[in-house]
């Protein structure tokens, strides 16, 4: 084999050989893509105690888990499928059984029941138009939950709500998406209304 030919193979051989630099692709999330606006219609479903508006791009379905019985038969859950979230919204009416002070404390401890993963836990009540006062719960951190609520007359009508997503919780990740719904669910709660 002539000399150049035996060079030129040696030099591509030891090139190819050569460690290649490895750049790591720097950490991601996945874009939660919110609409475009915020838009609302009225829940106002035949027989139930209340009524409230609800963003265009959720679905209300009735609970299938837990309304097996009537003791639960105004639980409902508002799927936000672009989001890839669900609101569970439970309702009690206030009686001797299910006292205020007992339906009370278990919406504080629900809400609390998080603090091992939260990095704090504020609540902010909000007394609507209609007479209905609520409190919403923001949990920080990486806990399965962003907002809960609670909203009441103190005398009838208990209603309370919780924020999930279907994926493991990742504060920084889901922010856009929180944000975004923060405003839908006071909308929500201060058009609620008792019948």
């Amino acid at each position: 084999m002539h000399p150049l030919k035996v060079a030129v193979v040696a030099i591509l051989f030891l090139a190819s050989c050569r460690p290649e630099t490895y750049y790591p692709k720097p950490s991601g999330y996945f874009k939660v893509d919110t609409p475009a606006n915020h838009s609302y219609r009225i829940f106002d479903k035949e027989g139930f105690p209340y009524t409230f508006e609800y963003p265009v791009y959720c679905e209300i379905q009735q609970d299938t888990v837990f309304t097996k019985d009537q003791q639960n038969k105004y639980w409902i859950n508002m799927y936000m499928k672009e989001l890839g979230g669900i609101i569970n919204i439970t309702y009690k009416e206030i009686t001797k059984e299910t006292p205020f002070y007992k339906l009370i404390d278990d919406s504080w401890g629900l809400s609390y029941f998080h603090h091992e993963r939260a990095d704090y836990i504020d609540n902010r009540a909000l007394d609507n138009p209609n007479g209905v006062q609520c409190m919403i719960f923001t949990v920080g951190g990486n806990a399965a939950t962003r907002y809960q609520f609670a909203a009441t007359d103190s005398s009838h009508h208990f209603l309370r709500g919780a924020l999930y997503f279907d994926v493991t919780p990742n504060a920084d990740s889901l922010k856009p998406a929180t944000d975004f719904l923060l405003q839908d669910i006071e909308h929500m709660l201060n058009t609620l209304k008792w019948r």
